[in-house]
């Protein structure tokens, strides 16, 4: 298994536990190692300040010409300017090059002692180096072990912020366990409760009941559009049934071509019914073609040429030579259709298209002079399978699914679907496109 599988496959309280531990794990030994590395100038520094609140007595007492006093645990030293004792004690074991480092007021560090000096004239004129150390037993020691514990320490603080982090975790995470346990118990219809504190967790249960509300909208138009399905299917179905047993029992030849009418004209619409249905469930399924510019108006007049004999009179009425909208051909052909479709349905006289064109959008407008559509009905005429009037939609050949198919494809298009009231009393029908660039 590779790391990042292995990584992914691990609870959220882990990673953030894993995490948090890196984190503090890597802040505290970057700690530790600049405090490791400051540690021995800190010990060298404090020492040195030590000597120097020795040496000023020193410096003092030898220029005076009086006796050095004790300065324990500090050594004072008065040496002639080439290293020589002065004080009747053994010769140092500075090299000559110390020598010259603390008569230049500098500190050295030799055989296990830090020094540090200052050149002094005598009361008789002769220059001496006065110079004054401390051992440092264990300096070594000390900074070694001090590193060593100072890195034990950052892997404690890690260990002690991973089992923090776990603790807050669990216990942030705990609301959440009893949320999944209440989703899993939650019976149909049913809502979370929703927690009194305006928290992030009250957030999720608000996003979750909608997400609930929307799914139960999509099983409950599932199951309507299913159901609906299964009925319009039912009746050109068993309608092809009858005829055609009619047509068996019956060898007139008469009744029997008109038997055969009756099946052609059931097995269209059934056809129709079918192509309807394939359409919206390609639409549901997110399948739409790539949008391209499309000449609106005249697809209008070619859709008006497409009416079987017999239409009312359509005429296309539009101030604009050209009209482009940003869509397929196809959804333009199968919106103009069906649109003009339904006019034929309910037109006593004459349909008028209208094309509409500005620099952001196409509205195409399909006025007809029929019976309309009641104010009750206008917001439930592009639902699948609603017919504002049954009887009258089955007898001319609708299927329920040529508006619902006009608002599908308009609307997946970002556009706009509308329905209102005929200046010439019957129903308006405003289909709104993004525009297009046209070539």
């Amino acid at each position: 298994m590779s790391p990042v599988a292995w990584w992914n496959g691990r609870s959220l309280q882990v990673r953030i536990t894993v995490l948090a531990a890196a984190i503090t794990l890597g802040c505290l030994f970057g700690l530790a190692t600049l405090a490791a590395n400051k540690l021995e100038p800190l010990l060298t520094d404090s020492v040195d300040k030590e000597l120097l609140v020795a040496l000023g007595p020193a410096v003092a007492e030898v220029a005076d010409g009086r006796p050095l006093t004790a300065a324990d645990p500090v050594q004072v030293r008065v040496l002639d300017i080439s290293g020589g004792s002065m004080d009747g004690q053994p010769r140092t074991k500075l090299s000559a090059s110390e020598i010259s480092q603390l008569k230049a007021g500098l500190p050295v560090q030799s055989d296990g002692s830090r020094w540090l000096g200052s050149v002094v004239s005598t009361p008789n004129g002769s220059q001496r180096l006065v110079v004054v150390g401390a051992g440092l037993v264990g300096f070594a020691a000390t900074v070694h072990y001090g590193g060593l514990w100072l890195i034990v320490v950052a892997l404690l603080g890690a260990l002690v912020a991973g089992l923090a982090t776990w603790l807050v975790v669990r216990l942030a995470l705990r609301p959440v366990a009893r949320m999944r346990g209440l989703v899993r118990t939650l019976p149909p219809g049913a809502r979370l409760p929703l927690p009194a504190s305006r928290d992030e967790m009250r957030a999720l249960a608000e996003e979750f009941n909608a997400l609930l509300e929307r799914q139960e909208e999509v099983s409950q138009r599932l199951r309507r559009f299913t159901g609906d399905a299964a009925h319009e299917l039912r009746s050109p179905v068993a309608s092809i049934r009858v005829q055609a047993e009619v047509a068996v029992t019956n060898p007139d030849p008469e009744l029997a071509q008109e038997t055969l009418s009756d099946i052609l004209a059931e097995a269209e619409r059934l056809s129709g019914l079918l192509d309807g249905l394939l359409s919206l469930a390609r639409s549901d399924a997110g399948e739409v073609p790539p949008a391209e510019p499309v000449e609106v108006v005249s697809e209008a007049r070619a859709a008006v040429r497409r009416l079987p004999a017999g239409a009312p009179d359509t005429r296309v009425s539009t101030g604009i030579g050209q009209a482009w909208a940003s869509a397929a051909h196809q959804e333009v052909e199968l919106v103009l259709d069906n649109l003009l479709r339904n006019a034929c349905r309910y037109a006593t006289g004459q349909i008028v298209v209208s094309v509409l064109a500005s620099r952001s959008k196409v509205r195409v407008v399909v006025d007809d002079d029929g019976p309309g559509i009641a104010p009750e009905h206008r917001r439930k005429v592009f639902d699948r399978f609603y017919r504002v009037a049954d009887d009258r939609a089955r007898s001319s050949g609708g299927t329920g699914l040529g508006l619902a198919m006009v608002a599908e494809t308009v609307r997946r298009r970002g556009g706009r679907v509308r329905v209102g009231e005929s200046p010439d009393g019957g129903a308006r029908f405003e289909v709104t496109w993004r525009a297009g660039t046209g070539g």
